[in-house]
């Protein structure tokens, strides 16, 4: 009995071993088959980069076709040329100036006294003569009244001793005194009458309304300005130029004026210089008759230009400048093909333009169809 008992845990070992293999079977599998996944995945990403890698290399090795060398060649264009040319100009220098009225005034009252009328609005033409405003001042009528009342009575008094002192009634003091009497209340009438005058304020010329300190209802006093009255039809420009240059204008000389309201250019005539220099500007005042214009009016800003010498300059007609953004160019023709040039442009004159920098006199500049040019482009003249 004792015998048999190993053969049976062999049996069992057995057993356990057959067991273990089963249980172990399935999951060494999975494992086996998803390493086998794995490693096949890792090789097809290798082979990816490689292939990736490959072609990249190729693409930066490989070199671009050129372009045939007709296709870089522009076509020819067809320009109008004309020579740059050197041309004397007048140096000026530019005064500010204002323009005003030739004929202008200021009116004030002469006496105290409230505005009672004032007919007139800003920009009114009137008459002269025509009233523009009218004071209330009841004290000067009762000082006329007391006037005239003192002169009846000194009439009277005259009238009286002149007939006596005639008769030889009365002594010659007595009529002297009356006489004078008489004359001082003439006077005091005369003196009442001219206050009352003043209570109405009229234009002295014809022009236009072009101020008003006051208006209806307003206190008037005397030394406070009340309205402002011009003619239009007669201005001048007022410049104080300075002493540098004030020797270059003379008497009746015909200068240039700018207006930044009008296209044109005005032509004044020197009326008035003054003799003398302010001491403060360093200046001389000087007066300029203007001529009658459309859309010129007073206090306007303008610029008496002063011929001071000349200088010598290239010109080129304005049509040859081309602006391009910020720059300005033009081309310059040179062995059948357009030369682009940067330039830098001056004043212009008439329908040319000053040349500073950037072309020679005798250059050959491409006038017409430069906008359309590019740097080296063949071209064919006119």
């Amino acid at each position: 009995m004792q015998e048999g008992r190993p053969p049976s845990s062999a049996k069992g070992a057995h057993r356990d071993g057959e067991l273990s293999e089963t249980i172990l079977n399935p999951c060494l599998s999975v494992f086996i088959h998803g390493y086998s996944v794995l490693t096949a995945v890792l090789k097809m990403k290798a082979l990816s980069a490689l292939a990736l890698t490959a072609l990249l290399l190729a693409g930066c090795g490989r070199k671009p076709e050129a372009p045939p060398a007709s296709s870089l060649e522009l076509a020819a264009v067809q320009v109008q040329v004309q020579t740059a040319e050197t041309k004397q100009r007048a140096t000026t220098e530019e005064v500010v100036g204002t323009v005003g009225a030739k004929l202008h005034a200021t009116l004030e009252a002469k006496l105290s006294g409230r505005i009672d009328q004032m007919p007139i609005l800003l920009g009114q033409t009137v008459k002269a003569g025509q009233l523009l405003a009218h004071l209330d001042a009841a004290e000067i009528k009762a000082r006329l009244e007391q006037a005239e009342a003192g002169l009846q009575q000194a009439e009277r008094d005259w009238k009286r001793t002149s007939s006596l002192f005639d008769q030889q009634a009365a002594a010659r003091s007595d009529y002297e005194t009356a006489d004078l009497r008489y004359r001082v209340a003439k006077a005091a009438v005369s003196e009442a009458q001219a206050m009352m005058g003043y209570v109405e304020i009229r234009a002295p010329f014809d022009g236009v309304v072009t101020r008003k300190w006051a208006d209806l209802g307003d206190l008037a006093s005397p030394g406070k300005p009340l309205i402002g009255i011009e003619d239009p039809s007669r201005l001048q420009l007022e410049a104080d130029v300075p002493e540098a240059i004030a020797s270059r204008i003379q008497q009746n000389a015909r200068l240039s004026i700018r207006c930044d309201s009008l296209k044109d250019e005005l032509a004044g005539t020197v009326r008035e210089i003054a003799p003398t220099a302010d001491p403060a500007s360093r200046t001389f005042q000087v007066k300029l008759d203007l001529p009658p214009t459309a859309g010129l009016v007073s206090g306007q800003f303008a610029r008496l230009v002063v011929p001071v010498g000349e200088s010598s300059s290239v010109r080129v007609p304005a049509s040859a400048v081309v602006l391009r953004g910020q720059l300005e160019i033009l081309f310059v023709v040179a062995n059948r093909r357009a030369q682009l040039h940067l330039v830098k442009t001056g004043k212009k004159i008439d329908d040319q333009v000053e040349i500073l920098a950037g072309i020679d006199a005798g250059d050959s500049v491409v006038t017409g169809g430069a906008g359309l040019l590019t740097d080296g482009q063949p071209v064919e003249v006119k």
